[in-house]
């Protein structure tokens, strides 16, 4: 009897995580905004009647995943499961409740069988343009940036509150993408539901309180099992990066116990008085999500699971930025955490931890300026597109080029850039000698070129790392190159902000490469002529850092 509830409770779970990764992927096909049709800036999942998370979509980022599981609780205490109906569906953006920014909305749905509330599904997504300022990381506070919406209902027994549409659609520049992508999040949750609830006709569930116990017992208990592996003890990392007008410095202690890992961020830099501050919940997420990557990576990301790690920063921290701090490129500064954590587990777990990446995904927003609506016959656009750097060298192994890390998000196509604005994209290939040399390469870097169609003046809201401070090797290998931006025969600009491309420019990104891992010197010849022959690495480069002394006869090879 034993054997076959585990078979039934294994198919349970399967079903669960199919319906999850179907839930992302109706939210992908149904989505306006291209940063989460075709980059997947979005996160799904599965929630108990608590509000603990029990599966999470394959598809989507860490910072929205591990983020919302913390925002569903929330919900509930605002709408109690008792007061939900069917047809409801609540929505937040709150930067402290949610994701940590205006542009990401989250979204929760109740699931009804036989007229009770099994399960909860909620769904987030980034909408392009939330007003104010625009997404970027010049206001001052969370006022300048856009329209911030409290936890109420998007839909209630089915009818859409059009108060609240009306207000969302006169506060942004692109009333239809940010319309749309509601109602694309609303749908995604609907079809997760009723997946669920076909699962639930199909296996004879009636309420999922004792398979959902089951789900977060079973990942918690194979987490701390996994963690009791490690030696205990505390381990101390650091790491400077640009910030924004002066450096930030980033300080974890991460301690090893019974069961557990805490991970304290005392020491970090103070809030910032500009838009790069970060919501507690968001550091958690980005937090965590570096022990994931390296302790029990094949458990189930969920509740029980999350549970063994705990995180704290300082009320006034940077990472603990509260209301009304500035928070739009808060992901500048949390997408770099989880290599100060890594950097922590790398005295414990040694060769089995990645070398530092450009770990900030570089997701301008390109807009109309508006002496173009003016002067010029040019039509208002709005794009985010995302361009990557390299990611650290691996044991035995080169970093991977132009790949997010940690944010997970796939780069959005020129094509796709360019159809859905007036830019053209000139240029955008791997950058030699960016990926920082050693006996294991780091990832490469690219350079992107980027002109107005009709030579019309446009604006770049910058939020950029890695143009100050490289990603650093290990073990006597060299660090990334820096990233740069700047106009083709003209200006260098700082890695965020805003900027004026003048008419006729061409706006020149250069995304910088991880970090190398072991001596430059020790690197196969082998695989020196190949980096040559593929042209990652130049001949000067193969030459004084590699001591390599060959040739290489391309047009043979």
């Amino acid at each position: 009897m034993k054997g076959s509830q585990a078979f039934n409770r294994q198919l349970v779970w399967d079903r669960l995580l199919a319906i999850v990764e179907d839930q992302a992927q109706a939210l992908m096909r149904t989505a306006f905004s291209p940063v989460v049709r075709e980059a997947g800036d979005l996160s799904a999942g599965v929630f108990d009647t608590h509000g603990n998370m029990l599966a999470q979509a394959v598809t989507g980022t860490p910072g929205h995943v591990n983020a919302m599981a913390q925002a569903v609780p929330h919900f509930l205490q605002v709408v109690p499961i008792s007061a939900m109906k069917p047809g409801d569906v609540l929505i937040t953006n709150d930067p402290w409740l949610a994701t940590g920014h205006l542009n990401d909305f989250t979204l929760v749905t109740p699931t009804f069988v036989n007229g009770q509330v099994v399960a909860l599904f909620a769904s987030t997504s980034h909408i392009a343009d939330v007003g104010g300022r625009g997404f970027g990381p010049d206001a001052n506070d969370v006022y300048e940036e856009g329209i911030r919406i409290p936890i109420m209902y998007l839909f209630r027994e089915g009818v859409v509150n059009e108060s609240l549409i009306q207000l969302v659609k006169a506060n942004v520049r692109d009333p239809v993408v940010a319309e749309g992508d509601l109602y694309s999040l609303a749908a995604c949750n609907e079809f997760g539901s009723q997946k669920l609830i076909q699962a639930c006709e199909e296996f004879g569930i009636k309420r999922f309180d004792e398979i959902g116990n089951s789900i977060l017992k079973i990942s918690k208990e194979a987490m701390q099992a996994e963690i009791n592996k490690l030696a205990p003890g505390t381990h101390c990392y650091s790491m400077n990066i640009d910030g924004y007008d002066r450096p930030i410095h980033l300080q974890c202690s991460l301690t090893i116990k019974q069961n557990c890992i805490e991970i304290d961020f005392d020491g970090t830099s103070p809030i910032s008085q500009y838009g790069i501050n970060v919501p507690l919940p968001y550091a958690e997420a980005y937090a965590c999500f570096g022990v994931r990557c390296l302790v029990g990576n094949d458990i189930p990301n969920n509740a029980g699971s999350l549970s063994t790690i705990s995180v704290r920063a300082s009320k006034g921290s940077i990472l603990n930025a509260e209301p009304p701090c500035a928070v739009s490129a808060r992901h500048a500064i949390g997408q770099m955490l989880p290599d100060v954590v890594i950097g922590c587990l790398s005295q414990v777990l040694k060769d089995q931890v990645p070398c530092e990446g450009a770990s900030c995904i570089w997701n301008p927003v390109l807009m109309n300026s508006p002496i173009a609506s003016r002067n010029f016959d040019a039509p208002p656009f709005v794009v985010n597109p995302i361009f990557n750097g390299g990611t650290g060298a691996r044991n035995g192994k080169d970093g991977l080029s132009t790949t997010a890390f940690p944010s997970g998000v796939r780069t959005t196509s020129t094509e796709v850039n360019e159809v859905t604005s007036p830019l053209i994209f000139l240029k955008r290939e791997f950058l030699p000698d960016t990926g920082g040399p050693g006996q294991f390469r780091g990832g490469l870097g690219q350079v992107i070129e980027i002109q107005h169609r009709h030579r019309a003046p446009f604006e770049i809201s910058k939020m950029f790392e890695r143009v100050k401070h490289a990603a650093l090797g290990r073990n006597g290998a060299n660090a990334g190159s820096l990233g740069r931006v700047y106009l083709r025969d003209g200006e260098e600009y700082a890695g965020k902000g805003k900027e004026y491309i003048p008419s006729g420019a061409t706006l020149v990104m250069e995304t910088p490469g991880g970090g190398g891992l072991g001596k430059p010197t020790d690197r196969d010849r082998k695989l020196v002529e190949n980096d040559l022959m593929e042209e990652l690495v130049s001949a000067e480069q193969a030459t004084s850092v590699y001591q390599f002394h060959g040739s290489v006869d391309k047009e043979s090879s």
